[in-house]
C-alpha cells in the first residue's frame, strides 16, 4: 500500500468517526427536546389546572367575604336604627300624646261653636248659666281637695274635671286644673299629668304657674326623658327666679347634668 493510499484510508476513517460523533450528539439533543416536549405536555396542563383552581378559589373567597361584609354592614345599620328608635321612643310617644290632647281640645271648641250656632238658630240664649254658683263651686272644690288628700284620686279627678268644665272663669278654676294634674301625677300617669299641668298656663291670673312648671320637669324626669326634663327645669330657672321652688329646680338640673 502506497503512502497516499494509507493516508487516504486514514482520512476516510476519521471522517466516518466524526460523522458518527455528530450524529450521536444530534440524537442526544433530539432526545432532550422530546423529553422537554413530553414534560410540557404532562406538566403544563397540571400547572394550568392548579393555577385556575387557585384563582377560582380566591374569587369564591372574595365573593363570600364580600357577601358577609355586606350582611354585617346591614345588621350594623339596623342595630343603630333600633338604638335610635329606642332612644327617642318616649319623647316621640309623648309628642303624639300632646298632639292628641290638642286635637281633643279642638274638637271641644268646635263642638261648643256648633252648640252656639244651634242656639242662635233656635233663638235660645247663647250664654248658659253656670252649673255652680260661687258658694257651690267652692264647696265642690273643697270636697275634691279632700278626696285628693285622702288619696281618693278617682273621686278627686271627677270633681276637679267637673269644676274646670263647668266654669273656667271662676277664681278657683286654675287651682282646680292644677289639682287635676296633681291627681294624674300621684297616680304615676305622668304623660296625662304633663298635659294637665300645661293647661294651667292658659289661665292668665293663675298663681300655680311655677308649681306646674316644676311638676312638668319632674314628670319628664319620671318617664326617663332626661333631655326634656333639663329643658323644663331650665325654663323654671329662667322664668320663675323668685319662686320658692327655684332651689329645688336648680338642684334637679344640677343632678341631671352630672348624670
Amino acid at each position: 500500500m502506497t503512502a497516499f493510499a494509507f493516508s487516504q484510508g486514514y482520512s476516510s476513517k476519521e471522517a466516518n468517526k466524526e460523522h458518527r460523533r455528530i450524529h450521536a450528539k444530534v440524537d442526544r439533543i433530539r432526545v432532550q427536546v422530546d423529553s422537554l416536549e413530553l414534560d410540557n405536555q404532562i406538566l403544563l396542563p397540571e400547572l394550568m389546572a392548579a393555577f385556575k383552581q387557585a384563582v377560582k378559589s380566591k374569587a369564591q373567597q372574595d365573593s363570600v367575604t364580600l357577601v358577609i361584609l355586606k350582611r354585617i354592614n346591614t345588621l350594623s345599620d339596623k342595630i343603630v336604627s333600633l338604638e335610635n328608635q329606642s332612644r327617642y321612643m318616649d319623647s316621640t310617644a309623648l309628642e303624639i300624646f300632646n298632639k292628641l290632647v290638642l286635637v281633643e281640645n279642638k274638637i271641644v271648641t268646635l263642638t261648643n261653636s256648633y252648640s252656639e250656632m244651634a242656639k242662635l238658630k233656635s233663638d235660645s240664649p247663647i250664654t248658659a248659666e253656670p252649673k255652680y254658683n260661687s258658694a257651690q263651686y267652692k264647696q265642690t272644690y273643697m270636697e275634691s281637695l279632700g278626696h285628693f288628700q285622702n288619696q281618693e284620686f278617682d273621686e278627686a279627678i271627677s270633681g276637679f274635671k267637673e269644676l274646670v268644665l263647668s266654669d273656667a272663669t271662676n277664681d278657683l278654676a286654675d287651682n282646680s286644673q292644677y289639682w287635676l294634674a296633681e291627681c294624674h301625677y300621684s297616680q304615676k300617669n305622668f304623660k296625662k299629668a304633663i298635659a294637665a299641668f300645661e293647661k294651667v298656663f292658659t289661665y292668665p291670673a293663675t298663681d300655680k304657674d311655677d308649681d306646674a312648671q316644676l311638676k312638668i320637669g319632674l314628670s319628664y324626669q319620671s318617664i326617663g326623658n332626661i333631655k326634656k326634663a333639663r329643658e323644663e327645669f331650665q325654663r323654671m330657672l329662667d322664668y320663675f327666679p323668685g319662686s320658692e321652688y327655684y332651689p329645688k329646680a336648680k338642684e334637679a338640673l344640677k343632678q341631671l347634668s352630672i348624670n
